[in-house]
């Protein structure tokens, strides 16, 4: 992989400062040329998929509530049929290993596809590119637009381009936060200008950090600020595949005539006209081979082979193939019967399981859970008629969206039962606490600790039962 170093930096130099070595390269502005094509179209497609399912899940409901909320303030994750409670947290960490094992997976296969296609930095940066385009013009104009004074004309152009801007980062911001707070209540302080501050804090964050990446910095957070371009290198093999040039084929570069063989006036393929680095979201020469700075998005690919067809030249100057392939010469075959491998068979099988496992953890999920706690202010309490009490505190989950009335039993030791009301009507999605008596004669047990359990039962539905197990106490 190819990587510009920086020039070191001279603390002492007798140069002038416009001829200082800087550590870093100053940023010149790209005017990224539009392009269109089988991978751009991916890209869009990609757009369209992720910001449906983003701006519309807020909007969606489910048993008379949203569909998708992440109600922090009553520590309840709705997902559709699902609630999840913060003892849930263990499915979260399978989720995020299941994350990182189909970035390692895919990106073995076919390097940064997650940069290219579906990272929220290159879809809004696509979005505010676009509307640019629609209010400034094509590369080319908009160049122009910058290079021209400033007059009324352009201030008015400029401002409705920030404005438009402005108002997809606060709607970005809105929806980020309808996922943590319901949306009825968002839409009412709309109307009401009464955001709470943290509500307001976060939809002003998240969409300025939207404007600021996808408007200004946009290829300078892929360059300099995501991690993944530093460390994607551990992920590649000689047959993984990214965007290569095909440089045998194209050198030597240079210009000539429609419809003449390359080969007859001693050149390559490449007519050395610049436009797959003009397409570059990130500005890199592509045919200087593979850089941390490339997103694989593969706007190069579409251009070329635009360029290849208007030259009447065959297609994939520039395509998808892996460093053995270009080595070899080997054709689509070859490539693709080297995708399993044992690295992506390893990665595969873990994911697989680790999928599998996901998935039977949330069908064999229970919907009821009980707490027991023991009352530690009286441990153990002699009454009359010969009985020993123990005093618990049990906690009931109700985790589906149905009231329910639960029914306490006992068990465990000769005679024991429940003093009181055993009983407790539970809402939906909700947690009740109730404290039980429980009474055992003296000479039923050894003193010191012995084992019980409470069976929970569910009135309307036996089926949904639990037998929670704790200990019961003899004075010594």
């Amino acid at each position: 992989m190819n990587s510009p170093s920086p020039k070191p930096h001279k603390a002492a130099s007798s140069k002038s400062p416009e001829h200082q070595d800087t550590l870093y390269e100053s940023r010149k502005k790209l005017y990224v040329r539009a392009v269109t094509g089988v991978f751009a179209n991916w890209r869009w497609a990609l757009v369209w998929i992720t910001q449906i399912v983003f701006y519309g899940l807020p909007w969606l409901s489910w048993n008379d509530r949203q569909a998708v909320l992440f109600h922090l303030t009553e520590r309840k994750f709705y997902i559709f049929g699902w609630v999840f409670w913060p003892q849930d947290v263990f499915f979260l960490a399978i989720l995020l290993i299941i994350s990182a094992y189909a970035l390692f997976f895919f990106t073995a296969i076919a390097g940064r596809l997650w940069c290219g296609y579906a990272c929220p930095q290159t879809v809004y940066t696509e979005i505010f590119m676009w509307i640019e385009q629609k209010i400034e013009g094509d590369h080319v104009r908009r160049q122009k637009f910058d290079q021209a004074p400033i007059t009324g004309a352009k201030l008015a152009r400029r401002g409705a381009k920030f404005a438009v801007w402005g108002l997809v980062a606060l709607w970005t911001g809105f929806t980020f936060v309808a996922y943590f707070s319901p949306l009825d209540e968002l839409l009412g302080s709309v109307a009401t200008l009464g955001f709470g501050p943290w509500e307001l804090f976060w939809i002003l964050f998240y969409g300025a950090f939207t404007y600021l990446f996808a408007g200004v910095m946009r290829e300078q957070v892929c360059k300099y600020m995501c991690p993944y371009a530093r460390f994607q290198a551990v992920m590649f093999d000689p047959d993984t595949l990214v965007i290569t040039y095909d440089e045998e084929r194209g050198e030597p570069r240079g210009t000539r005539k429609k419809g003449i063989d390359p080969r007859s006036v001693g050149k390559g393929d490449c007519i050395d006209c610049g436009i797959c680095v003009q397409v570059c979201p990130t500005g890199i020469d592509i045919r200087n081979g593979l850089q941390y700075e490339c997103i694989g998005c593969a706007a190069c690919i579409d251009a070329c082979d635009q360029v290849m067809d208007k030259m009447s030249y065959p297609r994939g100057l520039i395509r998808y193939s892996t460093e053995n392939a270009m080595k070899k010469h080997w054709g689509r075959k070859e490539i693709v019967g080297h995708v399993l491998r044992p690295r992506t068979l390893i990665y595969g099988g873990v994911l697989a399981l680790i999928c599998i496992a996901f998935v039977w953890g949330l069908a064999t999920r229970e919907p009821l859970r009980v707490d027991v706690i023991r009352d530690r202010a009286a441990l153990a309490r002699e009454l009359e008629g010969g009985l020993i009490e123990n005093v618990y505190r049990l906690q009931v989950m109700n985790m589906t969206e149905a009231p329910r009335r639960f029914r306490f039993e006992v068990s465990g030791l000769p005679g024991v039962s429940i003093g009181g009301e055993s009983r407790i009507e539970v809402g939906p999605a909700a947690t009740q606490s109730v404290t039980l008596q429980v009474l055992v004669p003296y000479d039923a047990g050894k003193p010191g600790s012995n084992p019980i359990a409470f069976q929970v039962t569910a009135e309307d539905d036996p089926a949904l039962s639990l037998r929670e197990e704790t200990t019961f106490l003899f004075p010594r």
